[in-house]
């Protein structure tokens, strides 16, 4: 007997950062995602008291999670009241330590026949880098890192 459950819609990719809202700007500018707001959760929640300011931050001119930013594709949904996405996001997370090895985990970005270059210089005029490029007999890619470091492939 097969389960006709569907797939689940909503999902998060969490990565570590030194600077979440530095990393959310970069990829949602990536991605062609939205960062996003959770503003009025947060005005909720100070209101109540239930949190406290220090853990939040002023970001693009309102208040933000200090330790956590998310980007969402702009064509999911989110809750209103939250600003959280329900669908694809990721979300960065402030650590302490800095990034020491090769991610164990990355994300290939697929910009259309012929356009990788433009999408590589596009990248570069982000903040990324070109760590290599790669041609195989099973394909072609740029091995890219983010401005803190984090790996990923354009093909």
């Amino acid at each position: 007997m097969t389960e006709t459950t569907p797939a689940p819609l909503h999902w998060k990719i969490v990565i570590d950062a030194a600077d979440p809202h530095a990393q959310a700007d970069f990829w949602a500018a990536a991605l062609h995602y939205e960062v996003e707001d959770n503003s009025a959760l947060i005005e909720k929640l100070l209101g109540l008291g239930a949190v406290p300011a220090e853990l939040t931050v002023e970001f693009h001119g309102r208040p933000a999670w200090r330790d956590l930013a998310a980007v969402r594709h702009p064509d999911d949904p989110y809750e209103k009241e939250s600003g959280t996405g329900l669908g694809r996001r990721l979300l960065f997370q402030r650590v302490p330590e800095a990034k020491t090895v090769k991610n164990r985990l990355h994300l290939d970005l697929h910009p259309g026949q012929g356009r990788r270059e433009d999408e590589v210089r596009r990248l570069e005029r982000l903040g990324a880098s070109v760590l290599r490029r790669v041609a195989e007999p099973g394909g072609q890619w740029v091995t890219m890192a983010d401005p803190e470091g984090n790996e990923f492939c354009v093909h």
